[in-house]
Formats: C-alpha cells, sequence, structure tokens
C-alpha cells in the first residue's frame, strides 16, 4: 500500500533553501529556469514536526556526529574518571567499528541512531571499563587500522544502532558505509519542490546604520544584499507502508502513527533558511492524495511547460488535476483506492474518480483511512 502526497504551496519573498554561494536554489526543468527546495532540506523540516503530529520523541532518531562526548558526560555522571571517559567511548566506538576523529571528537560521519542510542553506548563502555581504558592508553594517539568488530561487538553494535522503534529512520532509511547490516530502505521517497512557473532570482539591497552614530554623520554603516525568489512550488512525497511496517519489525500501531505523523508533517513543512528576515510562512494551497496499491505518479509533468496564468495557484491546479486524471486516462487506475483532493479557496476542479475534502482534518483522516492507517 502506498500513499503519494501531492501539495502546491505559494511562498512569497523568500530564500528557504541556499546553494553554495546564498542564492535560492534552482533548476532547469523544461527548458526554463525553476526554484527549488531540496528534498534533503524538505525531509529535515518534516522530521522537526514529527513529535507534534503523533510520535513521542523517544520515537523519533537523531543524525549525529556527537556520540562519543554525549556517552562520556553520562559515563562522567555515573561517576567514571572525566579525563579518561572521552578516551574509553573512542576505543568503544572503535571497537563497534566506528572512525573517530581524535581532534574533534566526533564520528566520521553522522549517524542515524535512536535516542537510546547514547545510553547504549555509555552501558557497553561501562561494562567494558578496563579493556577500553587499556586500549585507549595503548594507542598514544594514533588512529588504528579499521577492522570489522568481532562477534560480541558486533551484536553490541546493532542493539546500539536498533532503528526498529525510531520512526523517522524507518520513513527516511540509513546508510552506514563501514557496515551494511545496519542499512535501513527508506520507506518514504521524497521529490525536490519544483516552482510550476519560470523565476528568476532578485537581489534586495539593503543598508544599516549604527544607532549609535552622532547625529551630525550621515551615510550607512552596513551595505549589501540578500538574494530571494518568490514561487509557487508543486511537492511530491510518497511512503510504502508495507516498507515501513517491516522497518518498524511488524508494530502495526508504530507504523500508523508514523505514517500520520508523516502525512501531518510534511503538510506544514516549512523550510527554515532566511525566515527571521522574511517570515514566509504559507500554508500549501492545493493538495491532492492518493492511496494506491502499488507504484507512483510524481506529477512534476503537468509543469514541465511553465505555467502561466495571472493567477498562478489556480493555473498550477488546473494542471496537477488534470494530468493527473490523464495519467489516470491512459494507464488505468485499477491500482488506485483512492484519490482525494482538498483546497484552501475550495477551487477543484469536479471528477468523477476523485473525492473531495472540505478542510485539512477530512483530508488527512481520509487519505490515513483509505490506507488503512488510520490512528485512534
Amino acid at each position: 500500500m502506498i500513499i503519494e502526497l501531492h501539495l502546491l504551496q505559494s511562498f512569497p519573498v523568500s530564500n528557504l533553501n541556499r546553494d553554495d554561494v546564498g542564492q535560492p536554489k534552482t533548476a532547469t526543468f523544461g527548458g526554463s529556469t525553476r526554484g527549488r527546495i531540496s528534498s534533503q532540506c524538505l525531509k529535515r523540516s518534516a522530521r522537526q514536526l514529527f513529535t507534534q503530529h503523533g510520535l513521542d520523541e523517544a520515537e523519533t532518531g537523531v543524525r549525529t556526529k556527537r556520540l562519543r562526548n554525549d556517552a562520556a558526560e553520562l559515563l562522567v555522571k555515573r561517576g567514571r574518571d572525566a579525563e579518561t571517559a572521552p578516551g574509553v567511548v573512542t576505543a568503544g566506538l572503535e571497537q563497534l567499528g566506528f572512525g573517530v576523529d581524535q581532534a574533534k571528537g566526533l564520528t566520521e560521519y553522522l549517524l542515524f541512531v535512536g535516542r537510546t542510542a547514547i545510553t547504549h553506548l555509555a552501558d557497553y563502555c561501562d561494562a567494558n571499563w578496563d579493556t577500553l581504558l587499556a586500549a585507549s592508553a595503548g594507542k598514544n594517539g594514533k588512529k588504528p587500522a579499521k577492522a570489522k568488530p568481532g562477534k560480541d561487538a558486533a551484536a553490541e553494535a546493532k542493539r546500539i544502532l536498533d532503528a526498529t522503534r525510531v520512526a523517522d529512520v524507518a520513513l527516511f532509511g540509513r546508510m552506514i558505509a563501514d557496515n551494511k547490516d545496519f542499512n535501513v530502505d527508506a520507506a518514504s521517497q521524497v521529490a525536490h519542490a519544483l516552482s510550476t512557473h519560470s523565476v528568476a532570482t532578485e537581489f534586495d539591497f539593503y543598508t544599516a546604520v549604527d544607532d549609535l552614530k552622532p547625529e551630525a554623520e550621515s551615510g550607512a554603516d552596513m551595505i549589501g544584499t540578500v538574494d530571494f525568489n518568490s514561487a509557487c512550488y508543486y511537492r511530491y512525497a510518497n511512503l510504502d507502508l508495507d516498507r515501513l511496517r517491516s522497518n518498524l519489525d511488524g508494530d502495526d500501531q508504530l507504523a500508523n502513527r508514523a505514517a500520520a505523523a508523516w502525512l501531518g508533517a510534511f503538510i506544514h513543512a516549512v523550510p527554515s533558511g532566511k525566515q527571521n528576515s522574511m517570515a514566509a510562512r504559507t500554508m500549501p494551497s492545493t493538495l491532492l492524495g492518493v492511496v494506491r496499491d502499488t507504484g507512483a505518479w510524481n506529477l512534476a509533468n503537468a509543469f514541465l511547460k511553465p505555467v502561466t496564468d495571472t493567477d498562478l495557484m489556480a493555473g498550477s491546479t488546473i494542471r496537477l488535476t488534470t494530468h493527473f486524471q490523464q495519467l489516470r486516462g491512459f494507464y488505468g487506475d485499477s491500482g488506485i483506492r483512492a484519490a482525494i483532493a482538498a483546497s484552501v479557496t475550495g477551487d477543484i476542479p469536479q471528477t468523477d474518480s476523485t473525492d473531495t475534502a472540505a478542510s485539512i482534518d477530512e483530508f488527512t483522516t481520509g487519505v490515513l483511512t483509505a490506507a488503512g492507517a488510520a490512528t485512534a
């Protein structure tokens, strides 16, 4: 069972997701420049809302390089020596198969783990303190060659990295280059958001004045430019419920709550880039939820030719729903269980095969119920 979420969301002056030179990200699509928000940006924005949409914090994960320092702090709270604890945890991580930057005290790459990982790592180091302390003292600052962990260490690493109760790892997956046994195939796929129309990056020239400057002096004390655009974006994501349940070790209740949190969080997700100076906090205006047995349709090709209507949202909505119906007519819709559309303005083209929802609660309940993922 697959849930698809299609959103149209218009942002005013904004720089939600910057490139390496500070400009709003773009992409060429259909031969014209479009505004773009990366999938990574959208996923992070959604992850930060999961606890507001039905998940407990303990059921969400953290992406971090700082396991060593946090585990060492926990060991110190338990009474271990503050000077040797970081070295012991470093030796523990290396014994478990994870490299550590000795100078910075960080793992070599970000690890996506459950919130119990720090406690489990501290427990492991506590139980093997003497062995790890000796290993730490014997390194003399040298970085050990990477070696595959032994059987006992591998089992402990599996316990520390266990993600069968971590909803966002189950949703977005995890890749650990040094040990593929800990990889998790993502249950959710997220597309880069693209503007439905052509965009051009604009520049805001600003000045700032020193508040304590004498009145006799004139002129600005700081000048600069900020890049921005404004665009109506098409956003798309899907969720494989069978993969989600498998990743969560068959826990149907947690899978259903994770699906509900995924749906609610992605609808409400807004990137944080430059929000303090631009406050581009808008909500999606048009929503289309599709529940199907197999397959998936990204509807971005509805906008292969840029929308040029004066009312971009209305024109984009017509393009979206028309393209969806064309695909259903051409490829068939035997695998589609439900298609539910909603709009803030209520301006959804009526079709015989698409239901309409009058509110966001009606929309989300309808999608989750059709997918068999409704929560009490």
